[in-house]
């Protein structure tokens, strides 16, 4: 009985973690439509990302991430539907990341900020040539 009890009580917490996402904030120089169009691009690739929700307007995004496959069992348990939403922050934009999964063998925040920094890179400004990918 008391086994039980344990075991549905750890099944419970399982599946109540992924709901407390963590939010992860990164504020960029560049205007939130100029950030947007960069983010649309990096969850166009359908190897990595499938987008669930899309909202032009309020510049969010829902999207579930791709991976080949999980090493561990917990990994797959975890993996929820992930958000990103632009708000403006003065001249510049704040992205906000909810990313419910993050392991040894995946960092779901951290890969698409750099997928999102890389598009920036080579995404031109209205009126500007793109910049080569290694330009600094």
């Amino acid at each position: 009985m008391q086994k039980t009890i344990v075991l549905v009580v750890l099944v419970t917490i399982l599946m109540v973690l992924p709901a407390f996402g963590m939010t992860y904030k990164s504020t960029y120089p560049t205007s939130c439509s100029e950030l947007w169009v960069a983010v649309k691009d990096v969850l166009s690739n359908p190897d990595n990302y499938e987008i669930k929700q899309n909202d032009e307007a309020k510049m969010h995004a829902e999207y579930g991430v791709r991976h080949s496959a999980h090493v561990n069992v917990s990994g797959a348990l975890l993996q929820r539907t992930n958000k990103v939403t632009l708000v403006p922050k003065g001249s510049g934009c704040e992205m906000q990341v909810v990313s419910n999964y993050s392991g040894w063998e995946h960092n779901d925040q951290g890969d698409f900020k750099k997928r999102v920094d890389d598009a920036l890179v080579k995404t031109p400004a209205p009126g500007q040539a793109a910049k080569p990918a290694d330009a600094k």
